[in-house]
């Protein structure tokens, strides 16, 4: 199944930050220098701006700092391709800045009693939180799980559309962002488990359960 933010969409942004890509590698800015850079603006953004209920400003800063998760992507491959130590960077630095990003949108809808939106955002950090795992432990296992129709990029842009429209005005419309994400993530999860079991059972030697 294709995901939200289509493969045309990510190769366009991709031309987009190649020649920013160029630019920071020849003055000696390392990919790793701007996965940890990334995750601070976004940690600013989350917890600086949305967790204070700033929910515009956050959700661009948030947006516009995750978007160096194609940069760094795309400097590696520039100067050779992702380092054993820059993919484990970067998977943990995407953990650090989602936890922010649920936590600070969890904390700024505990403080207006919005206690349906505070279950939806626990519900999409951990759901979004097993999204990875399972792709990491099945490619730990020898497998692919390149599938789902919501990945990272995805629930960022469906959170942050959210914060803005509420931020604007539109009350309701993070609370039901977060739902539609919740229930999105929890579809993944099942398509790559399924994805997953194929494959097992296809690498199971016969006669063994």
């Amino acid at each position: 199944m294709a995901k939200i933010f289509q493969v045309s969409a990510r190769a366009g942004m991709t031309r987009v930050v190649e020649p920013i890509a160029r630019a920071l590698l020849r003055a000696g800015v390392t990919p790793n220098a701007v996965t940890v850079a990334g995750t601070v603006g976004v940690l600013v953004g989350a917890l600086g701006f949305g967790a204070r209920g700033h929910l515009v400003a956050g959700a661009l800063i948030v947006t516009l700092f995750a978007l160096t998760d194609l940069l760094d992507g795309t400097m590696a491959r520039m100067s050779g391709g992702s380092t054993r130590f820059g993919a484990f960077l970067d998977s943990s630095m995407d953990r650090v800045a989602d936890s922010a990003v649920f936590g600070a949108v969890a904390y700024w809808l505990a403080t207006q009693g919005n206690y349906s939106g505070v279950a939806a955002a626990l519900v999409c950090l951990a759901a979004g939180s097993l999204v990875s795992y399972v792709k990491a432990r099945a490619e730990g296992l020898g497998m692919t799980c390149n599938v789902g129709i919501a990945e990272r990029t995805e629930r960022l842009l469906i959170v942050g559309v959210g914060g803005i429209l509420t931020g604007v005005g539109v009350d309701p419309a993070l609370e039901i962002a977060l739902w539609l994400l919740a229930a999105v993530s929890i579809f993944t999860v099942g398509q790559r488990m399924t994805h997953v079991y194929r494959q097992a059972q296809q690498l199971q030697p016969e006669g063994q359960a």
